[in-house]
């Protein structure tokens, strides 16, 4: 087959991403699509996958996603007359531990919200539906009907089959040599035989995908690691419909495999590949043997399932797979240039996310817009650090076996860290900060003290630091406590359109006296909330725009794209430059007074207001704003006076009970509040008025914002359907914690679910944010007479849920 000369969309890459989404953009009525394959299709890592299909993710739009591809799984063969192996023979996950068996039991409640099929068993239940394993150490499991596997290289030429029918062309041993732009677009691909011009390229190039993106400045942070199974020889007694089996406490799963059992591991310490190139020849190829590594696995899997001791192995491979710096694969649209779009850094769920990572991105692609929330995933929240090849090697090593490890709240990584820090970093170190990380920055999650390790203990219940929050969110309502902020995103926006400009995106009226401080949303032309930020004007045409630290690369692409050719509109990124300390408490106004020697009374500086102070020999911008629900301000000042600023506070802040605090009590305060998180409590499938936040939209601006329409007529509709509430559970300390997904019941019927939790130290009691839905409109009515609960780990509990912060709900304490 000839190559055209163009195509409306090229995708690169042959395995199952990439046949799954020419395959998806034919059944959406795209098929000028040029597939392009540098060997085979499946070679690289399609082809030695193990095949695994679970539904069940972390998140709701993941198990969406994971759900469609069994159901298109089970139909392929019969749409394309192509033999797939798919079989629903459904999973066990087995837990020798209490806090593993929690962890899999919240699964299940979460489950519940999706309609997934999922129950809780015992061992004997597990002994008898899986005979060959031993049980005696086990103290339950899950079991999840819908679950299944399937022939990975099969389905891959199923979905090319089916794309083929329709028109795609695919291309084999056709390799692209680069991808070309002009003007910040893709306009096609270059291969052998010149430029293949195209109007959109997707990049599904599994491990590849990194360094082709390098090349023209796209950051795809991944990484191949090596990745182990055997096969043994016939089993007696296997039978064909045997379920899959995870033993996440011994790191291996465990598949029948045509009367064969295949075992594979994700273990703790992995083996990066291929960090100084991968060989242009590599194909269907496997790697050298180690089975000094994989040994431990198979000595646990033998007491597991004893009849493997008399069992010998056919078959022990070791092929790479593509991981990325948080386990998440790469999806979407990339900021760098427009019209080019990536699937890939899959992670070992690549067969799993195959069909939905497919049906998404060729909605994407066909819309101009993401088909639903997909933050989690999305190639935006990637930031370039992280392209770094040594950064990649080494936070490989742990993210492969994080697959199976416990998914702790609040886990921390341990490999790849002291990437950013502030220049506050070595005094916090000195005064007992425990860090945490969040987009490569250190930040303390707590201080430890003599009764308190710094080092995590982690639970699904209280972990070891709750007691060092408490302190920390107690002496912030009492008295005054610094936190550093420095991680928080600022941008400048400068020139004479740039307040047109910024009006133009933000759902507020940005157009305000110098000074002012406005909180707002940047919206999508749905009126799903793209960003979340606050913007101070700085003078007639500048501005300094505040985001949160994940979403750096995300926002900044969101604005940049916003600004018009032709506008005189200049956007930087100042975050390396500006650190940011918050001072909160009611003693915070009297502590700058002190350090300033100004008046900074209400008449002065009212809330959401900002001006110059002297602190020291350093001159801070201060913005009254909080995060908290307390009297507070930020703090911004030029890295260079960053370290003097903060000594002057400290040394003068013994008098006011200045402490020091961290964002584990932050995030506790903000529950508290009811104060919203960008890509938790809100998000592009949310409105400002399901989330509560229609006062921050300026609907009678007399600039047409993005999003405008769709927010006007929600608004015009009155009540909503769905809407954002505070939950608080009753039991105090005794209740458990939220994190997300646990569903919220009303009446015994799931209504909605958590969307991010956290214990109020203030209120002493078990919090959630989640949005409840009603086909009638969510009221006051709704919530009063309903009687709600929550599920967690498949347990009810009582929940008392209200529009209104369960903590200062008129905002006395931050206006004081």
């Amino acid at each position: 087959m000839s190559i055209p000369e163009r195509a409306d969309v090229v995708v690169i890459g042959g395995g199952v991403a990439g046949c799954s989404i020419a395959y998806h953009l034919a059944k959406l009525g795209i098929t000028d699509v040029v597939l392009c394959e540098r060997k085979q299709l499946t070679s690289g890592t399609t082809w030695h996958a193990a095949g695994l299909v679970t539904q069940l993710r972390a998140t709701r739009n993941m198990t969406e996603l994971a759900k469609y591809t069994g159901e298109l799984f089970s139909s392929l063969e019969a749409e394309t007359g192509q033999a797939t192996g798919f079989k629903q023979n459904g999973s066990f996950r087995l837990a020798k531990t209490p806090a593993r068996f929690e962890e899999l039991k919240r699964g299940v409640s979460m489950a519940r919200n999706f309609g997934l099929a999922a129950d809780v068993m015992t061992p004997g239940e597990i002994k008898e539906r899986y005979p060959l394993i031993t049980v005696d150490d086990i103290v339950g499991g899950i079991w999840m009907p819908k679950d299944g596997q399937v022939n990975p290289a099969d389905v891959t030429m199923a979905m090319a089959k089916g794309a083929r029918n329709k028109g795609v062309r695919i291309q084999e041993n056709t390799k692209v040599q680069r991808i070309v732009t002009e003007n910040g677009r893709v306009i096609g691909v270059e291969i052998d035989g010149g430029l293949l011009r195209a109007d959109k390229v997707v990049i599904a190039g599994g491990m590849w995908s990194r360094d082709l993106a390098a090349d023209i400045g796209v950051n795809l942070p991944l990484h191949a690691a090596e990745h182990f199974y055997i096969v043994t020889e016939p089993m007696e007694g296997l039978q064909p419909n045997l379920p899959v089996l995870f033993l996440g406490d011994e790191c291996s799963y465990y598949k029948e495999d045509a009367g064969k059992l295949l075992l594979g591991c994700f273990e703790p310490e992995a083996k990066p590949w291929g960090h100084n190139g991968i060989s242009e020849d590599f194909c269907f190829d496997s790697l050298p043997e180690d089975f000094d590594h994989f040994e431990p696995i198979l000595e646990m899997a033998i007491k597991r399932m004893p009849a493997l001791e008399n069992t010998g192995i056919q078959l022990f491979f070791n092929g790479p797979e593509s991981f990325t710096p948080d386990d998440r694969y790469l999806l979407g649209e990339t900021p760098e240039v427009r019209n080019l779009f990536c699937a890939c850094g899959f992670n070992s769920v690549g067969i799993l996310s195959s069909g939905g990572v497919g049906k998404a991105l060729a909605q994407w692609i066909h819309d101009g817009h993401a088909p639903f929330e997909l933050a989690d995933v999305d190639v935006r929240r990637m930031q370039p650090f992280q392209s770094n090849k040594t950064y990649l090697y080494d936070r490989t090593t742990e993210t492969l076996g994080l697959l199976f490890q416990m998914h702790w709240p609040y886990r921390q990584y341990a490999t790849a860290r002291d990437v950013r820090r502030s220049p506050f970093h070595d005094r916090l170190l000195t005064i007992g900060a425990s860090m945490t990380e969040a987009a490569g920055f250190e930040r303390p999650g707590y201080f430890s003290t003599d009764q308190i390790s710094s080092h995590i203990e982690y639970s699904y219940g209280p972990q070891n630091w709750f007691g060092a929050a408490k302190q920390e969110s107690l002496n912030t309502a009492e008295n005054v406590t610094l936190f550093d902020q420095s991680c928080f995103v600022k941008f400048r926006l400068e020139g004479r359109d740039a307040c047109a400009v910024l009006n133009r995106v933000s759902a507020g009226n940005v157009d305000v006296a110098v000074g002012k401080v406005v909180y707002t949303q940047w919206l999508n032309e749905r009126g799903g909330i793209e960003a979340d930020v606050t913007i101070t004007r700085l003078g007639e045409t500048s501005f300094l725009i505040v985001t949160i630290a994940t979403s750096q690369t995300r926002d900044f692409s969101w604005l940049h794209r916003h600004i018009p050719d032709d506008a005189h509109a200049i956007l930087f990124d100042v975050t390396s430059a500006m650190p940011m300390l918050a001072l909160m408490g009611p003693k915070s106004r009297a502590l700058l007074e002190a350090v300033s020697g100004e008046d900074l009374g209400n008449d002065m500086v009212p809330f959401g207001h900002s001006r110059e102070i002297e602190i020291g020999y350093g001159r801070v911008r201060i913005n009254r704003l909080t995060f908290v629900g307390e009297l507070g301000y930020e703090l911004y000042m030029p890295a260079e006076f960053a370290l003097h600023v903060f000594d002057t506070l400290v040394k003068n802040g013994s008098p006011f009970g200045l402490k020091h605090g961290g964002f584990f009590a932050i995030n506790s305060m903000r529950m508290e509040k009811g104060y919203r998180h960008w890509g938790h409590d809100i998000g592009e499938e949310d409105t400002p008025i399901q989330a509560g936040l229609g006062f921050a939209v300026a609907y009678d601006k007399p600039i047409d914002f993005i999003g405008r329409d769709a927010v006007l007529r929600a608004k015009e509709k009155g009540v909503p359907n769905r809407r954002l509430v505070q939950v608080r559970l009753a039991g105090g300390g005794n209740a458990p914690l939220l994190y997300h997904e646990e569903p919220i019941l009303r009446n015994g019927q799931i209504v909605g679910s958590i969307t991010s939790g956290g214990y109020g130290h203030r209120i002493e009691a078990s919090l959630g944010m989640g949005y409840v839905s009603s086909a009638d409109g969510v009221t006051l009515d709704f919530l009063n007479s309903g009687d709600f609960e929550v599920e967690v780990a498949c347990e009810r509990f009582r929940a008392e849920v209200q529009f209104k912060p369960f903590y200062d709900p008129k905002n006395d304490r931050i206006r004081l």
